[in-house]
C-alpha cells in the first residue's frame, strides 16, 4: 500500500523527524573513513554492497599500496579490479575510481584538495560528469568528503518518506532532496547527522519488513498504525 500521496510534510515535520531519530539513536559521527580520500573512495566502492565489503576492499587497496590519487591513476585497470574484487560489481568500480582519479590528476594537478574546494555549484556538476558517479554518489562525496550542504537521497531515505506518508511532487532524486532541502537550513552538519540518522533507523527498524513495534516514528507513520492494526 503506498500512502505517500497523504500531505506534504512542512518544516515543522521534517525537524520532527530529526529530533526524534537523534532522541533515540544518538550521534552517529558519520563517515566512516579517514580523511576526504577514504570517504571518496568507500562512496564509490559502497554501490550496491554492504559496508563490511568496502572496508575489506579499502584494507586491500591500502595493503596494496594503492592509496593516492595518484596510484589509482597509474595502476593498469586490471589490477585495480583484482584489488577491490570483495565489494562486487569490482570492474566497474575499478573504472568509477580511474575515471575519477583522472579528473583530478588532469584538471587539478593531482591536489584533491584543491577539488574539493570547489564551490558547491561547480564541484557537484563535476562529480555527475564522472562516468558512473550519480547523484547519490556526488552528495556523499560533496557532504562528507567536501563539507557543502547537499542533502544525501537514498533508498532509505526514499522508504521512510514514503512509509510516513508524505507527499513528494514526482519521482526524481532532486524531487525527494527538495523535500529536506527547502525546509531545513543549509547545515552541512545537520545533512550529515540527519542522513546518517536515517541510515540508522531504516537498517535497524524500518527494513524492507519493517518492525514496527516499538518504533519511534509509530505515532506519526500511518504505514505502521495500519500494520499494528492488522
Amino acid at each position: 500500500m503506498n500512502l505517500r500521496q497523504d500531505r506534504s510534510p512542512n518544516e515543522t515535520d521534517i525537524r520532527a523527524l530529526y529530533d526524534a531519530l537523534l532522541e533515540a539513536y544518538g550521534p552517529q559521527n558519520w563517515w566512516p573513513g579517514d580523511g576526504p580520500f577514504e570517504v571518496i573512495v568507500g562512496a564509490i566502492l559502497t554501490q550496491n554492497t554492504s559496508w563490511t565489503n568496502v572496508e575489506k576492499a579499502l584494507e586491500a587497496l591500502k595493503s596494496a599500496g594503492l592509496w593516492s590519487i595518484g596510484a589509482l591513476h597509474e595502476t593498469p585497470l586490471d589490477r585495480l579490479a583484482g584489488t577491490i574484487r570483495s565489494s562486487g560489481y569490482y570492474n566497474q568500480k575499478a573504472r568509477k575510481l580511474k575515471t575519477f582519479a583522472e579528473l583530478v590528476e588532469a584538471e587539478y594537478a593531482g591536489n584533491l584538495a584543491r577539488f574539493l574546494a570547489l564551490p558547491l555549484v561547480d564541484l557537484r556538476p563535476e562529480l555527475l560528469a564522472v562516468w558512473g558517479i550519480g547523484e547519490e554518489t556526488a552528495d556523499d562525496i560533496v557532504l562528507y568528503a567536501a563539507g557543502h550542504a547537499s542533502f544525501v537521497i537514498d533508498g532509505y531515505t526514499r522508504r521512510i518518506v514514503d512509509r510516513l506518508g508524505w507527499r513528494v511532487d514526482g519521482e526524481a532524486y532532486g524531487d525527494y532532496q527538495a523535500l529536506f532541502s527547502d525546509r531545513l537550513p543549509a547545515d552541512a552538519r545537520l545533512f550529515n547527522e540527519y542522513h546518517a540518522l536515517i541510515v540508522r533507523h531504516a537498517a535497524d527498524v524500518c527494513r524492507p519488513t519493517p518492525v514496527c513495534e516499538g518504533c519511534v516514528l509509530l505515532a506519526t507513520c500511518p504505514t505502521g498504525v495500519e500494520r499494528i492494526r492488522r
